[in-house]
């Protein structure tokens, strides 16, 4: 597009400098892509994950896994989850006050809101922190051993040392399982099949655990470098660095740019982890 300079008449190009293509500061594009590039990481890695988990005979089912609260409390799927969910959502919607504020001027109104959008993103890296300790700690997952799995088979646990099958469970083809580690050992149970055929309970499929927490790790560490940034701008803030310039807050539209972005890839984390 080819505009006229008032000065010297003539025909200035909005991409040769001084301008602003799509009305958006040089700052707002190489935030967007940023987040572009970023998005095609997330994606590769959530359909890696998808191709995986639809190729395997069997797979953890979130409910099963995904069942704990603090207190000791179990078999409540989803609950805790969808908790960490909303507290990401309403830190989002924060964000979107803090910016409302900065183009109205208000330092207090920006500083109140962007406070309560770091306090938000702590709640939440602090809830995944639990989920995390959880998950090693007592139901000894890692990024090698997944001690979580669906029966492919239908069968009985044997009691003891085997002898005995008619005290033990029964279980149908895609029942999920947990195996426990005792002290440093690992004691899987040992079924039999309809058939007769005795066999040992296997781990779930390895890659489970790697690609949780991978992924999950990684969206933790967009939160946590979202609150840093958040934190030092909040500052700048409190400063009147910002005031001073006469942009309408404009860094603090840019960390909110950010900071949706992270919520909307936790969405979609939710919807491949916790949901399929």
């Amino acid at each position: 597009m080819m505009t006229t300079d008032q000065t010297q008449q003539t025909p200035v190009s909005n991409w040769e400098g001084g301008r602003e293509p799509f009305k958006a500061s040089y700052g707002k594009l190489m935030m967007w892509y940023f987040l572009l590039s970023d998005a095609f990481t997330f994606a590769g890695f959530l359909i890696s994950y998808g191709a995986l988990r639809f190729s395997s005979p069997t797979w953890p089912v979130p409910d099963f896994v995904f069942s704990s609260l603090p207190g000791g409390i179990h078999h409540k799927p989803l609950i805790f989850v969808t908790f960490m969910t909303f507290v990401l959502i309403v830190s989002s919607v924060t964000m979107v006050r803090a910016v409302q504020e900065g183009h109205r001027y208000n330092k207090k109104g920006v500083a109140l809101w962007m406070t309560l959008t770091i306090v938000g993103g702590l709640i939440f890296l602090a809830c995944q922190a639990w989920e995390w300790s959880t998950l090693m700690g007592k139901e000894h997952m890692t990024i090698h051993v997944n001690p979580f799995g669906t029966h492919i088979e239908s069968g009985t646990y044997l009691d003891g040392d085997g002898h005995d099958v008619q005290k033990g469970d029964q279980f149908t083809a895609g029942k999920s399982y947990l195996i426990h580690k005792h002290g440093d050992e690992w004691a899987p149970l040992r079924y039999q099949t309809e058939s007769g055929e005795i066999k040992q309970q296997q781990f779930g499929p390895k890659a489970f655990g790697a690609l949780f927490f991978f992924i999950t790790g990684f969206h933790g560490f967009h939160v946590f470098s979202g609150v840093v940034f958040l934190s030092i701008i909040l500052v700048n803030v409190l400063s009147g660095i910002y005031a001073n310039r006469k942009n309408h807050y404009e860094m603090v539209e840019k960390i909110g740019l950010y900071w949706h972005f992270v919520d909307l890839v936790w969405v979609f984390v939710f919807l491949v982890f916790y949901l399929l």
